[in-house]
């Protein structure tokens, strides 16, 4: 019998390895920022509704590695799942290629929450006004005219939205199409179930969420987006050869 004396952390892979330190520190130091009055890192790095002064393109990117830092569950079950799912699919997919898709993932994941933005901004905007029958542009020109206690840039940067959450579903996306019959055991549940029918429940509960306008304050859309951008990726592979039947991606 042979004992493996490998330490939990020398076995997760090191692009996974390095995700998480990264996000970790950037969700401690913003917490740390914020607390000592020195900067709002998510001002900076979160990203903002591109009609806002406070949009970056480069937040397309940063966004990612940034967590709300008003509690530990946002970046906890976030890293959580990228452990659990990260280093399986980095072995399978080689650490260049898994970075590729994370990073794609995320990207997907940021251009259709900007998306969602652009055609529900009225909506969020008629939610800030105590009066329901005044019209977008009624709105508008009550603001500009300083008859609100914030401008219409204000209202535009406070649509912010921070994360790994986007990516995140793209891994679970690409673990349930390569890996479809593995068991899983979720709670509450007290049987497994198949990989495929997990990531279908999850983007069907997110559609649902998205679209009923429950659980308000998460990017319900930019969750789906990933998984998007995540199954462009893994059907393009498999079709030009890149993921092979034999190796167990169907």
């Amino acid at each position: 019998m042979q004992y493996n004396n490998r330490s939990f952390w020398s076995s997760i892979m090191p692009v996974t390895k390095h995700l998480l330190v990264i996000n970790i520190i950037v969700w401690l130091a913003t917490m740390a920022f914020q607390r000592a009055g020195i900067i709002d890192l998510q001002r900076f790095l979160g990203l903002h509704f591109w009609k806002g002064s406070d949009f970056n393109p480069a937040q397309l990117l940063t966004y990612m590695f940034m967590h709300d830092t008003r509690g530990f569950a946002h970046i906890f079950f976030n890293m959580f799942s990228l452990w659990m799912f990260g280093s399986l699919l980095e072995r399978v997919l080689g650490s260049k290629r898994y970075l590729f898709y994370y990073i794609s993932c995320g990207l997907g994941a940021a251009l259709v929450q900007e998306l969602v933005w652009q055609f529900t901004w009225q909506d969020i905007l008629r939610s800030f006004v105590t009066v329901p029958t005044l019209s977008v542009d009624e709105i508008i020109n009550a603001i500009n005219a300083g008859q609100a206690d914030f401008t219409m840039n204000q209202f535009y940067n406070s649509l912010l939205t921070v994360g790994a959450s986007g990516a995140v579903f793209g891994i679970l996306l690409a673990f349930g199409m390569i890996f479809p019959n593995m068991p899983m055991y979720i709670i509450p549940f007290p049987f497994p179930i198949k990989a495929k029918w997990m990531v279908l429940g999850y983007g069907l509960i997110e559609l649902f969420f998205g679209i009923s306008g429950a659980m308000s304050g998460v990017a319900h859309f930019a969750h789906l987006g990933g998984m998007i951008a995540g199954i462009i990726m893994i059907l393009y592979w498999k079709r030009n050869g890149t993921l092979m039947r034999g190796n167990g991606f169907y």
